[in-house]
């Protein structure tokens, strides 16, 4: 129970942290941008390489979300995939790869074939739309690449994802 208790504290501290350095950043610089609650200086997004992991979270974003148990695509995935199926035919020479994922509940077997379908569902929606297939991956990581720690609905939910990675 302490432990949980100073884990709770010290996350409370680095999160202070963090919003701390991003307001010294914009009364430092008087130049910026704000996206998301995210300081981003000009120069920064005018030398983002176009076909990159920083082009492609900057005007597509890089995942979509599934519900419990499911590799369905909802209304909001097609429209982030339309998005990046236009943003893949902007940039021909630009391969990516979709890392399926689950939440933590179920076996590791199970979830690595649920994150597996996600994937595919994702690729084969890219490919009705004209995506040449040689141009996207699959991997599933299942349950073992969180991008929330915890039991709790919150959690669950943005670890039922897809997530989009620029290769090379």
């Amino acid at each position: 129970m302490r432990s949980r208790i100073l884990m709770i504290f010290a996350a409370g501290l680095l999160l202070a942290a963090c919003e701390t350095a991003g307001e010294e950043t914009s009364e430092a610089s008087g130049v910026g941008a704000v996206s998301t609650g995210v300081i981003v200086e000009e120069t920064e997004i005018a030398s983002v390489v176009p076909g990159s992991q920083e082009d492609l979270l900057l005007n597509v974003g890089d995942r979509i979300f599934f519900g419990f148990d499911s590799s369905e695509l909802d209304s909001n995935s097609q429209d982030v995939l339309k998005n990046l199926a236009a943003w893949l035919q902007a940039n021909p020479g630009t391969t990516i790869t979709i890392a399926g994922h689950a939440d933590n509940r179920g076996t590791r077997e199970y979830n690595l074939a649920l994150g597996e379908r996600r994937a595919n569902s994702a690729r084969d929606f890219l490919v009705a739309l004209g995506i040449n297939p040689s141009r996207v991956g699959t991997i599933s990581y299942g349950k073992e690449r969180p991008a929330v720690l915890g039991d709790f609905d919150e959690a669950w939910a943005q670890n039922r994802r897809d997530v989009f990675e620029v290769n090379g």
